[in-house]
This record gives structure tokens, sequence and C-alpha cells, in this order.
């Protein structure tokens, strides 16, 4: 009998302000859902667990609109100080609630069009290599990642204002990737929403 892999949890940042967009991006409608419960159903999809959803400026309101979902809320009081606080408390967090974790994999909540298909897809070359595996668009690469848990104290050691891009281009021959162009389309200002809605594919009736 062989054993049962150890799990990766998802730890989804959904801690911001949404300055550019002037109203809360985790909370904007798209395909029927928000756009932070797509991102929380589709890690939860994926067979992540636990999903840790590190929260900010909006606990009360992004707790509400993912209630009835198996997901852990956490908040990040100095959540303004900048991305990398938010991935610190998330890590602390899964470190917490799964002490066996094997992996995290790193989301945000404002990249739509990733699926549950393509996180497997990560989660399966990080299973194969070992190594910590990024998504790779627009010549660059970023997140989705995942991150097995000898690479955590580095997460946990970002600079406040750091997300994880620095780490992961500082990891070199180090760091697997797996291309997804659609990664690249996120949602920040009015116009990159709008743009989204205008190509997005209808939904059957």
């Amino acid at each position: 009998m062989n054993p049962r892999p150890a799990p990766v949890a998802a730890l989804l940042l959904a801690a911001g302000a949404s300055t550019r967009m002037g109203r809360p991006k985790q909370l904007l409608p798209y395909q029927g859902r928000t756009l932070v419960r797509h991102a929380a159903e589709t890690a939860l999809a994926a067979g992540c667990a636990p999903v840790v959803v590190v929260t900010g400026a909006l606990h009360d309101e992004l707790a509400a609109e993912l209630r009835g979902l198996p997901v852990r809320l956490v908040q990040n009081k100095v959540w303004a100080a900048g991305m990398g606080t938010s991935i610190g408390v998330g890590v602390q967090a899964v470190e917490e609630l799964a002490p066996d974790a094997a992996a995290v994999l790193l989301l945000l909540s404002d990249q739509p069009l990733v699926t549950t298909d393509f996180l497997r897809q990560l989660l399966q070359a990080w299973q194969q290599s070992g190594l910590p595996v990024a998504t790779g668009y627009a010549d660059t690469v970023g997140v989705p990642a995942v991150f097995g848990r000898m690479v955590w104290p580095q997460l946990l050691a970002l600079p406040a204002e750091a997300g994880a891009k620095p780490l992961l281009q500082r990891l070199g021959d180090e760091l697997g990737v797996v291309l997804f162009a659609a990664a690249a389309t996120d949602v920040d200002t009015p116009e990159q929403y709008a743009a989204l809605l205008a190509h997005a594919p209808q939904k059957p009736e």
C-alpha cells in the first residue's frame, strides 16, 4: 500500500485595499462568483488542504463572502506594510494549521484565468522535481508558485514590501517553471476589469 502523500496547503493572498481599482477587487463579480471566491474554490478543487486566506483591509467582508467554504481566514494586521508581511503571516498560519504540510501553493485573488487544471500541473511538477515551481508568463516568472517546506524560511525572510518574485528570480536553476500565458491577466485597475469582462466566455444558462 503506497503511503498517502503529504498535503499541500494553499495560501491565498487577499489583504490589499485595491487603491488602484477604487473598490475592493477581491469582491468584483466574474462569471457568477467574486474573484476571491473563485480563487478559493479553484485551490480547493486542486486538492489543496488547508486553504488559508490572508485578509487585511477587508477581513469581515471577505469572511462573509467565503462563508460555507472549508477555508481558514487569518488577518494580517500590518497588511499596509506590503505583500511580504501577508506571505509571512500566511506561512506561519500554515505551519500551525498543517504541521505535516509538505509545501505551500501561493496564489492571488486577482488572476481570474488561473484554472484548477493548471494548479494541478504546478503541483505535479513540484512532486516530480522537488524544486520550487513557478508560473511562466509574459517573459517572467511569478505566482501561482509552489514552495516546499525547505524554502519556507526564505518566504518568512522576505522584505515587508516584497512579493515572492525576488525569491523566484534568485532561485535561478533551482526553480521549475510551468508556462501559462493567461496568468498575465490580473485585475488592478477598472480598465483591466472591463477588459476581462469584455473577453470572458459566456456562462451557459
